[in-house]
């Protein structure tokens, strides 16, 4: 599938791959790693189908440099500033990003979400549908052991 010229927003995509990224933010909650999944609000809090549930992700924009897309898509949509470092496997066309938050980090959503869950890397799988989005959650929970 084609990737679309401009994001819901109207903002434009840049045309060079990688399209975007995905960041997988997790912290560590005693011996247990949770997972930071955003609801998207465009089709209401009850929605639970394809695209739901996802980790912060988005569009890179033209002439934005990789890292930097997945920096400001991470703190647009979760109001968090962390250190990022890509995960070891992704494909040309969309990059995965690691980052490590706080426990007690405070997430500040954008429009575009209505709520959020730091949940386990079975319950956030469970949550992420198509199952394209649940595999970069399990990438990231076998890379962090």
């Amino acid at each position: 599938m084609p990737m679309p010229d401009t994001t819901y927003d109207g903002l434009a995509i840049t045309s060079d791959p990688p399209f975007g990224a995905s960041v997988i933010v997790f912290r560590r909650a005693g011996g247990a790693i949770e997972f930071l999944l955003l609801h998207r609000a465009e089709r209401g809090p009850d929605y639970a189908g394809d695209w739901a549930w996802t980790p912060p992700a988005g569009a890179r924009w033209p002439g934005e440099h990789p890292d930097e897309g997945a920096r400001r898509e991470l703190e647009e949509e979760t109001g968090l500033t962390l250190p990022l470092r890509r995960a070891g496997q992704a494909t040309a066309n969309w990059l995965i990003y690691i980052a490590e938050a706080p426990f007690a980090a405070a997430v500040t959503l954008d429009a575009e979400h209505d709520r959020y869950a730091w949940l386990s890397a079975q319950e956030a799988c469970a949550r992420c549908a198509p199952d394209e989005v649940a595999a970069q959650i399990r990438l990231v929970a076998r890379e962090l052991g």
